[in-house]
């Protein structure tokens, strides 16, 4: 037995409360060398009287497996520990190290432990976020719905966008298309930033109490939310409070009077007066124009805690997506929550973390992030190819056990964005790839979220390639592509399986293979990304019927011993009942 292949933490991903009385466990061991695994356990101040229930295999990477138990208790203040049966021998894995046979008369020594589930410890994420079909629009780039406060320096809409280009999109644009959206079955929308800002993404935030001018103002802005949400529609908008701009009125103060301004400490400067060249305060990136907030300084943290409460409070927004989140203090960030929670129980909180994310997502600061992880999995899977379906399925049990379970149901997962390339681009245009990257996305574990355009085959390098302004044009739109993407959308609102079940995975190196299992229905997303036809033999053996649920063909209990053709670049959705 590899022993040092075998890890547990407690009070981490391996070990967690899911609700009041419910706790979830895991165990990881190396690949196939594990028959068995118990986990004895019991009260610590009762341990005569624990139990034992076997834990079952629930994910596999490159190489480790993952066990996982659920348990129900009554008294939450356990301990535990795990007995493993390998090919030749038996072990107890302990807080102490490897055992042979655990002393019970001496457990408390010994075993690891859950002192209690607090309810004020436990990571609720919102409820509504499991039934969350999210779009993303770079605002500027979306519709122009009044041209009276559009900028006078326009481009051509249908241009190519360079990165000063104003193209006039604005909030009225997207009231106007609200019922698009509806159609299109998305009932979240998640907005780049709407604050006053000089340049065409508005990342750089002149005062964080305006609407900038070219997208409107507040009667617009309040207009499109209580509109949204008579559709359904939760409005999710983006927090820059890593950073500001340069016309930030505290930094110009700062600019002028150095120490002698109130609002010196509000910035990371290294030395007075503020030079560009040499860059002699801290930045976004080394940019300049985009000054790195102080957020420790008391005073400035009221400024931005002031502007959170007046949005939610003033216009009932459901929730922020942080920008840069991962270069703000944590206490920051526990504040923040607090105070969102406080104001709106159910608002979500997601974080824009390119890597782990961990130290961030134990339920004290956010919900969930942005899951690029996944999108790079995607990106070398199904568009790039330059992975098997095995390789793909292995990362993403790596992925999955990175996080608790109400983390992973919570995730923004997506195929592109503002700050990528298309994902269209990155298939060289082939379609099918995109159909297939979809087919998964729509199925796995989260928040599926899609990028403005997506839908109807808008490409476009990265940044400014992927901000041209949405083709409005429907002769333009590659219709079977939308007519997919609402496909897959309405399967994901109303299959219980995606929204709330299991995930495992079954794939072999030509056909991917992820189901998702709640109650007694299955899904199987089988998905062939090679350009040969395929055939799939579904595993159950009890059931009574099949549907294909893209296509809406069904079968009946005549189809147990069936094989189904996967034809070349293609996806099948089978829901055995």
């Amino acid at each position: 037995m590899n022993l040092e292949a075998i890890n547990h933490t407690p009070k981490s991903s391996d070990a967690y409360a899911y609700g009041e009385n419910t706790m979830h466990i895991r165990l990881r061991t190396a690949k196939d060398d594990v028959s068995a695994i118990e986990l004895v356990y019991g009260i610590k101040y009762d341990w005569m009287n624990h139990k034992k229930v076997s834990m079952k295999k629930i994910l596999t990477d490159e190489l480790y497996d993952y066990y996982q138990t659920n348990l129900e208790l009554s008294d939450t203040r356990i301990g535990y520990y795990f007995k493993i049966t390998g090919k030749e021998e038996s072990i107890c894995y302990t807080e102490a190290g490897f055992l042979e046979e655990f002393p019970d008369d001496m457990s408390y020594c010994y075993f690891f432990q859950y002192p209690y589930i607090n309810k004020a410890d436990i990571h609720k994420e919102p409820e509504w976020v499991k039934e969350a079909v999210f779009y993303q629009i770079f605002v500027e780039r979306f519709f122009n719905g009044d041209e009276n406060n559009s900028p006078k320096e326009l481009v051509p809409w249908d241009s190519e966008p360079k990165p000063k280009s104003f193209y006039g999109g604005d909030l009225k644009g997207i009231l106007l298309k609200l019922d698009y959206l509806q159609e299109l079955g998305i009932n979240g929308i998640y907005l780049t930033p709407i604050f006053e800002s000089p340049s065409n993404h508005k990342y750089d935030t002149v005062d964080y109490k305006e609407i900038d001018k070219y997208f409107g103002d507040k009667k617009v802005f309040q207009e499109f939310v209580r509109k949204a949400h008579e559709k359904g529609i939760k409005i999710i908008l983006d927090a820059v409070f890593n950073h500001c701009s340069e016309y930030f009125p505290p930094f110009l103060e700062v600019k002028e009077k150095g120490k002698a301004s109130p609002y010196y400490d509000w910035f990371c400067i290294e030395e007075f007066p503020l030079s560009k060249k040499p860059l002699n305060y801290q930045t976004f990136g080394y940019v300049s124009y985009m000054p790195k907030l102080n957020t420790s300084n008391p005073e400035l943290k009221k400024y931005l805690f002031d502007t959170v409460r007046y949005w939610m409070e003033e216009f009932e927004i459901d929730g922020w997506r942080l920008d840069v989140s991962d270069e703000i203090d944590h206490h920051f960030w526990r504040e923040f929550r607090n105070l969102v929670k406080e104001i709106k129980e159910d608002a979500v909180i997601i974080g824009e973390n390119w890597h782990n994310a961990y130290p961030w997502l134990m339920g004290d600061q956010f919900d969930s992030v942005m899951n690029y992880p996944v999108t790079k999995l995607c990106l070398d899977y199904f568009a790039r190819r330059t992975m098997k379906a095995k390789e793909f399925e292995k990362g993403l049990g790596t992925l999955l056990m990175r996080y608790t379970d109400q983390v992973n149901e919570a995730m923004l997962n997506l195929l592109d964005s503002h700050d990528t390339e298309r994902f269209l681009y990155a298939c060289s245009e082939n379609k099918e790839k995109l159909k297939n990257a979809a087919a998964f996305l729509f199925g796995y574990r989260g928040i599926p979220c899609t990028y403005y355009g997506t839908e109807i085959g808008m490409t476009g390098a990265y940044d400014p390639g992927c901000r041209r302004g949405f083709d409005w044009k429907q002769e333009n739109w590659d219709m079977d592509l939308y007519i997919f993407y609402k496909k897959l959308i309405q399967i994901r609102k109303t299959e219980m399986a995606l929204k709330d079940g299991t995930i495992s995975f079954h794939s072999n190196d030509n056909l991917f293979v992820m189901k998702r299992s709640f109650r007694e229905e299955n899904i199987y997303i089988v998905i062939n990304n090679t350009e040969e036809e395929k055939h799939y033999q579904l595993p159950d053996k009890e059931f009574t019927a099949i549907s294909e649920l893209l296509s809406g063909q069904t079968y009946g209990d005549n189809a147990v011993d069936k094989s189904f053709l996967v034809p070349a670049d293609s996806a099948l959705y089978l829901k055995t009942v």
